[in-house]
């Protein structure tokens, strides 16, 4: 299954969640759910996942931690704001540039229309 395939998955999954549940709720909550969905749908989903950063050879473990990690292939950011910022979106970039990756997500569960709160962004353009 390729970066495109998943993202459909995922993006399907949260619009389903958020009709669900509606906005306002944790990130906790909805990272749960949406794993949870993932899951159901045949996907590998990793939570909290450790993302070092490698500095002058050194590496640092304590970071950044990516929401989800799917297939080893797709970083999901879940936020739940009133709106989202440009530095989110940096967020997700810089996730995307220290594991290799290139397909991240950044889904916001505070908007009142989930297709509102969804940054699909490609190692290196934000889309």
């Amino acid at each position: 299954m390729n970066e495109n395939e998943i993202g459909k998955i995922v993006v399907d999954a949260a619009v389903e969640l958020h009709r669900d549940l509606g906005p306002g709720l944790l990130e906790t909550v909805y990272e749960v759910l949406l794993a949870h969905e993932l899951q159901k749908r045949g996907l590998a989903v990793e939570r909290q996942v450790s993302i070092p950063i490698k500095y002058h050879g050194i590496e640092f473990l304590e970071g950044f931690k990516a929401d989800l990690i799917i297939n080893k292939k797709v970083i999901i950011e879940l936020k739940s704001v009133e709106s989202i910022s440009d530095a989110h979106k940096k967020q997700v970039l810089t996730y995307l540039k220290l594991t290799n990756l290139k397909l991240g997500y950044l889904l916001n569960f505070g908007e009142a229309l989930m297709k509102d709160g969804i940054s699909r962004i490609i190692n290196g353009v934000i889309i």
